[in-house]
């Protein structure tokens, strides 16, 4: 068959309509059981029974219907059918969570022990007691004892261990804890009680057999990568089987700014990526679709044991699995169906996926590879582009174009470097992944080998995290949008428009003249934006590390000056660059180093008027650190107290908190910070310091005015912020004061996901350095980062 005969029969099959027979009936399953665990198990029920009559009834409709209507009425049943099935499915799980034996004891609140099977592997918590990891691990309850009595019992728990022991134990281990205590849980799953306990885990006998396999080559495979270098080596890990337990904290932040963690998580797009891989090995020796399906299954399953079979990767692995298989059977038009069953396969046997994020991104992204994928690669091999480049650059696209909807949707932010990060960090990925599995599986038999496999790993490892580090520098790449469903439905619109418009040639040319635009013009110009302070700033977030340091611009040369950091040089370097030489008065809001350390860099060579500081004087170092600093620079010190007014030249500042001394909370210190409004020319500031869930929440009972323009994050981001106080503040601008690579966990994901559904422009000093809001003549807000210099 000549070149001219084959086209039209490659045509013939990108144009065969798609099977979506099947994708109502997942649609309804997925949408009924994620209802139905926000409801409870009498919801479920009445699901169920109105699915059953409206199946019957669109049934019976569609029997005496014409063929056109006819076929809408079978939909409607396939969607019912699903929604049925849903709820269902879900129904006992619910009643075993809501009414078991678990939620009772939730309910008494006393000291319990369990027993418990683990379910996934232990997580350090995003947030730090102590200076010491609290360690999350999702089990199994089997046994109870509360008051003294044992009961055999069921049902899902979340640990939250204090102790280091819980970091070691694998999924399907069973342990005993002798005493905690049971929480209400706050998620939307199958989630029946949360147990908080400092108790050590007892080790009951060993975990399967499958799972010691698993530990065993993960553990070589991190001996393999011990003497690279700190970021590759800790990334490769994270590639190959999601152990990210060595990874480099700033390699994980520049990785999540650049939309590319799904690198360093078992997910459906990473085995459909592998299996590919496998699947194009054989056409290179011509296999036949039996013997390529067979062999791509069991990569599949070798993979599945080398990242341990948790539920997450057993999830994954189901996911990809049915539909490369349809696809390796010569199939392609199968695919969607595959997608549509293992959907409701996975949402039937475990409810609590269809809450899941992962699962939505999982499906998002296999979806994106079946279906985006193949169209876009063959597009551009109609246009000349080789083969492997049209494949390395059609898979990351599609995936993240698929994804990036429900991103939005989940985090209220749209990353412009996500796609043209994961294009670049395309052609290591392959190379890095099968290198670091082949340094896996020789680790345990000839461990010089797994080093050297490993040490050519870490080259496209480091290609990667350049990438991610670079990318994650670039000013605005990650930018605000509407979060929840109206915001993914938004964005799914735009980018299908942008899609459908782009097989025409003259949209398309100017979608390429925009976007290369914005590329080559707006972003120079942005990075090499004008110098420092930006004309017509109010409010500069100091980058001076792991600590606070605002400056509120009080009149030429003038500031009033908020905390000064933990140590003088970045808070002196920060307001000379201001031009800062008079300091009318200078707040500290608690006496913790992080914010009064670098006192001796705000004093010196300045003229300050005084220094403000709460009711509390604790820690007693840090106030003696505080009168110390004041004598030897003759400035006076001066206490505030809520309902307290002052006003500096631009500025004026209204003391909201505390409105007493609390004691007994997790940090009194923290608590008692100083809790100030600021009004500076027409913009609003709110700085409460490192106040945590206690001070804030007084602050709201009280009425206290809190709705502003810019919010000082409180405590650096940490997840001990209550979303209502963050909701009451409602700011424009959010600056978050953190240090790069803390190991305290700040600022939390989730607290940077609920300012950014609100709205907030999310400005972080140790991605950005000096943060900047400026007034502009009509009333609006503009931001400015200054880069952090080294």
């Amino acid at each position: 068959m000549t070149g001219h005969d084959r086209r039209p029969a490659a045509g013939a099959v990108a144009r065969a309509p798609l099977d979506l027979r099947l994708a109502g009936v997942a649609l309804g399953a997925w949408a009924a059981t994620w209802w139905c665990l926000g409801h409870g198990p009498g919801a479920a029920a009445v699901v169920a029974g109105g699915a059953a009559l409206v199946a019957i009834a669109a049934g019976l409709r569609a029997r005496a219907s014409a063929r056109r209507w006819g076929g809408v009425a079978l939909g409607v049943v396939g969607v019912a059918l699903g929604v049925g099935m849903g709820a269902v499915a879900a129904a006992p799980r619910l009643v075993e969570r809501d009414s078991g034996a678990l939620a009772r004891a939730v309910e008494r609140s006393g000291p319990v022990g369990m027993r418990l099977v683990v379910r996934d592997d232990p997580r350090p918590a995003a947030s730090r007691r102590g200076g010491a990891p609290l360690w999350v691990v999702a089990a199994s309850a089997e046994e109870i004892t509360a008051d003294g009595v044992r009961h055999m019992t069921s049902g899902r728990v979340l640990v939250l261990g204090e102790h280091p022991d819980w970091a070691g134990l694998l999924p399907g281990q069973r342990v005993t804890v002798d005493r905690g205590r049971l929480l209400a849980p706050h998620r939307r799953d199958l989630t029946a009680a949360v147990l908080r306990t400092a108790a050590r885990p007892w080790r009951l006998g060993s975990p399967p057999w499958l799972q010691r396999v698993a530990g065993s080559l993960r553990t070589g495979l991190q001996e393999a990568c011990a003497p690279l270098p700190g970021k590759p080596g800790g990334l490769l890990p994270g590639l190959v089987v999601g152990d990210t337990s060595k990874l480099d904290p700033s390699v994980d932040d520049a990785f999540q700014q650049t939309g590319m963690t799904h690198l360093t998580a078992v997910s459906g797009a990473n085995l459909a990526i592998l299996a590919g891989l496998v699947l194009a090995a054989l056409r290179g020796v011509r296999a036949g679709p039996g013997w390529s399906a067979a062999l791509a299954a069991l990569a599949i399953a070798g993979f599945v044991i080398l990242a341990r079979p948790s539920p997450s990767v057993v999830r994954a692995a189901a996911m990809c699995g049915l539909g490369l298989l349809a696809l390796a059977l010569g199939r392609p038009r199968a695919a969607v169906p595959a997608l549509c069953v293992s959907v409701v396969f996975l949402v039937l046997l475990d409810p609590a996926l269809a809450a899941a994020p992962g699962f939505a991104l999982s499906v998002a992204a296999t979806a994106g590879l079946l279906l985006v994928a193949p169209a876009w690669s063959g597009a551009l091999k109609r246009r000349g582009v080789p083969a492997v480049a049209a494949d390395a650059l059609a898979v990351p696209a599609a995936a993240q174009a698929a994804c990036s909807p429900l991103i939005a949707a989940f985090t209220g932010t749209v990353s412009l470097t996500a796609i043209p990060a994961n294009l670049l960090a395309a052609p290591a990925v392959a190379p890095a992944t099968v290198l670091g599995l082949l340094a896996a599986v020789t680790a345990p038999v000839a461990m010089p080998l797994a080093t050297a496999l490993a040490w050519l790993g870490q080259w496209p490892a480091w290609w990667l995290v350049e990438v991610a580090e670079r990318g994650g520098r670039v000013p605005d790449g990650l930018l605000p949008w509407p979060g929840g469903a109206a915001g993914g439905w938004l964005l799914a619109a735009l980018l299908v428009a942008a899609a459908f418009a782009a097989r025409w040639r003259l949209p398309r040319r100017l979608i390429a003249v925009v976007g290369a635009t914005v590329v080559v013009v707006a972003l120079p110009i942005r990075v090499a934006a004008p110098g420092w302070p930006p004309p017509g700033w109010v409010v500069v977030g100091c980058d001076v590390g792991q600590g606070d340091a605002v400056v509120l611009r009080a009149g030429a040369a003038s500031a009033v000056v908020v905390d000064a950091g933990p140590d003088p040089a970045p808070v002196d370097a920060c307001l000379r660059r201001l031009g800062v030489e008079h300091v009318p008065i200078l707040f500290l809001s608690h006496l913790h180093l992080d914010h009064i350390g670098g006192l001796d860099g705000v004093l010196r060579g300045r003229s300050v008027g005084a220094i403000a500081i709460g009711p509390y004087r604790e820690p007693p170092e840090g106030a003696a650190a505080v009168s110390r600093e004041a004598r030897r620079h003759g400035v006076r010190i001066v206490s505030l107290t809520a309902g307290g007014r002052l006003t500096a030249g631009a500025v004026g500042i209204r003391v909201l908190g505390p409105l007493r001394v609390l004691r007994g909370t997790r940090s009194d210190p923290n608590n008692n910070s100083l809790i100030l409004r600021a009004d500076v020319r027409s913009v609003s500031v709110l700085l409460p310091g490192d106040a945590e869930h206690d001070a804030e929440r007084a602050v709201l009972s009280a009425g206290e005015p809190l709705d502003v323009d810019v919010l000082k994050v409180p405590h650096h981001g940490s997840a001990w912020s209550d979303p209502a106080f963050l909701d009451a503040a409602h700011a424009r601008v959010a600056l978050v004061e953190v240090g790069a690579d803390n190991d305290y966990g700040h600022p939390a994901p989730a607290v940077l996901a609920h300012l950014a559904r609100q709205g907030a422009r999310v400005l972080r000093t140790d991605r950005s350095g000096d943060l900047a809001v400026v007034a502009l003549a009509d009333g609006t807000l503009s931001t400015a980062v200054r880069g952090r210099q080294g």
